[in-house]
């Protein structure tokens, strides 16, 4: 209880974070860890709380490919249902004599007017089957009008392509110790200015209430140039630090959790990109040092960045800075 005591004695940072304050009402980790904000909205139907453009834009690029597929199956297949109730004697071309092959003949038509191939071969007839066939190339059109737009959306947006190592580490630093992160970017791409900020979401007791309070903490480095390597956010813990005094076991009793936002400006989208993400108390190593993961190769004459390494770390000593009381003791016990 000694380092809850200890965190009494800082002021947050912040009461408007945007995570909220009662902790009886807030469930989880603030952050997952591929940076998205551990929240789940209900109230609203399902339309009025999702948007499919946002959630298209977002989704991986095989979630993607297969959403785009599967529509355009399920959209013939609905225009062969209709084409083969009106009757298949009005799509002049087909030489057929199973149903089977009449139902494929007419997705085969249906998939050419989609797309607005027209091989010619199979062509309507009738005032019906032509009005469904010109309907059904409108809809065509601005489908692949849309499809079109969402993917220049997807390989046009600016994303940070950032690694944020599994682990944070409680590492030597100085004379002292230190918070780190370790990031890196993965992409062929030039990152500029980049800064870090790191904030401290802790459950502390206030009053007699358990509430949530937010510290910013002070980095070595806040900013840096150019962010071509792995980068090292190192924030020492001394006597500024809300997590001075933390022990492992505090770590490993007190619920918190560590967010990261990285932000730099992107040469290539010309656009200012964000990264984030987050580290709970019980992912954080205690004595531990993140290993080297670049070096020179003597062959050509460059630095080789080895991204496989962004999580490899040893263990080592910590040795803790002794508080106030402590050193009092001691030179106490020094003088007796």
């Amino acid at each position: 209880m000694a380092s809850l005591r200890k965190i009494h004695t800082h002021t947050p940072s912040s009461e408007n974070t945007g995570f909220g304050t009662n902790a009886s009402n807030y469930g989880g980790r603030f952050l997952n860890k591929d940076g998205r904000p551990n929240i789940r909205k209900t109230g609203l139907g399902f339309l009025e709380k999702y948007s499919w453009f946002h959630g298209m834009l977002a989704m991986s690029q095989i979630k993607f490919f297969l959403v785009i597929t599967l529509f355009y199956i399920l959209v013939n297949l609905a225009f062969t249902l209709i084409y083969y109730s009106i009757g298949v004697e009005h799509l002049k071309g087909l030489e057929t004599n199973s149903e089977l092959e009449k139902f494929t003949e007419a997705f085969f038509f249906s998939s050419q007017t989609f797309t607005t191939v027209g091989y010619g071969r199979i062509s309507p007839s009738g005032f019906l089957t032509n009005s469904v066939a010109s309907f059904q190339a409108l809809i065509g059109l601005l489908s692949f009008a849309v499809a079109t737009g969402l993917m220049y959306g997807r390989f046009s947006k600016p994303t940070a392509y950032l690694k944020f190592a599994h682990n944070a580490l409680l590492a030597p630093y100085k004379n002292e110790s230190a918070l780190m992160v370790r990031v890196a970017p993965f992409k062929n791409t030039t990152l500029t200015d980049a800064e870090a900020t790191l904030t401290l979401g802790m459950l502390i007791e206030e009053n007699g209430e358990k509430v949530n309070r937010f510290f910013n903490l002070k980095l070595e480095l806040a900013k840096v140039g150019a962010l071509t390597l792995s980068w090292t956010i190192v924030h020492p813990i001394n006597e500024e630090s809300p997590l001075f005094n933390f022990t492992e076991t505090d770590f490993k009793n007190t619920k918190g959790e560590i967010i990261v936002f990285v932000k730099a400006f992107d040469d290539m989208f010309s656009n200012t990109v964000v990264s984030r993400s987050s580290y709970t108390f019980v992912e954080i190593i205690y004595g531990a040092k993140y290993k080297p993961m670049f070096h020179q190769d003597k062959i050509s004459s460059s630095t080789i960045l080895e991204l496989d390494k962004l999580n490899d770390y040893e263990k080592v000593n910590l040795r803790l800075t002794p508080s106030i009381n402590e050193s009092e003791k001691t030179l106490i016990k020094g003088k007796m």
